[in-house]
């Protein structure tokens, strides 16, 4: 039986120190894949879901996330974070109801954005406040310890907003967020004064592309880097490719294919 107090236990003591890295798996195969490397943590990822299902980001509802999460979170022996998106609610009420399901499929750590349910932009700041409380009331109720990450979208909509965010990420720390994080921060200074802003508490930085190293986030005070749907975005990328040239009439795209043996050897053990 999958004890799930201890992933949370195991989970809540990597955000104590140092800084960790918890990538993002789309589907069983890839949790295991990244089980099988070595990595501490493993996040859900709502983009990556969504495209292995033939659908949008966004476009998932609730109840298949929780289905792909509790076999996310019995598939592998690590903590599972899960992007639990806007929290399919808009109210307070709402939020802490399906806060409740989703601890329920086994999660260590909840990821809850302040984007709006209809996709028209981002909740009020009191709005979004509110929701992180209910999220916290939610997680207290349950009696398990989970971690209630709280992000807000503020900077993929205006980079420029580093002011906004970093007041509006101290009020969901005060709220009780036990991580914060803000996608779409980049420069090392923005990301040491988010570290600055909610101190002691925790922060997560998504490194999608290409830019500051592990070592390098590390020296600024970051605890915890994700990936977010850059790995599925990865894959993707190497079918499409492969099938463009297929279409095209040649085969030279397989030859990048992974060995079969070495995937038979991961998911056999």
């Amino acid at each position: 039986m999958v004890d799930f107090a201890q992933k949370r236990a195991r989970f809540r003591a990597l955000h104590h120190t140092g800084c960790f890295v918890l990538p993002n798996p789309w589907d069983l195969g890839s949790a295991r894949l990244l089980q099988h490397l070595g990595f501490a943590a493993l996040a859900s990822t709502s983009s990556g879901f969504a495209w292995s299902t033939g659908r949008a980001d966004y476009a998932v509802p609730r109840d298949d996330v929780l289905r792909h999460l509790t076999a996310l979170c019995g598939a592998v022996d690590l903590p599972v974070n899960a992007d639990f998106e806007s929290g399919f609610a808009v109210d307070p009420e709402g939020i802490f109801d399906n806060v409740l399901l989703a601890i329920k499929t086994g999660v260590a750590g909840l990821s809850l954005e302040d984007t709006r349910l209809d996709g028209e932009g981002l909740y009020d700041p009191h709005v979004s406040v509110d929701r992180i409380r209910a999220a916290r009331a939610a997680i207290d109720a349950s009696g398990e310890g989970v971690i209630l990450v709280a992000r807000s979208e503020t900077l993929l909509a205006d980079p420029t907003a580093l002011h906004p965010v970093l007041d509006k990420l101290a009020a969901f720390a005060e709220a009780g967020a036990d991580c914060l994080y803000a996608p779409g921060i980049k420069r090392r200074e923005d990301i040491a004064a988010l570290v600055r802003a909610v101190a002691p508490k925790p922060v997560n930085v998504l490194m999608s592309a290409p830019g500051l190293t592990v070592a390098e986030l590390a020296d600024l005070g970051v605890r915890r880097i994700s990936i977010g749907g850059a790995l599925a975005r990865v894959a993707w990328a190497a079918m499409l490719s492969a099938a463009e040239e297929i279409k095209r009439g040649s085969f030279d795209g397989l030859a990048s294919a992974g060995n079969g043996k070495r995937l038979n050897d991961i998911f056999a053990g």
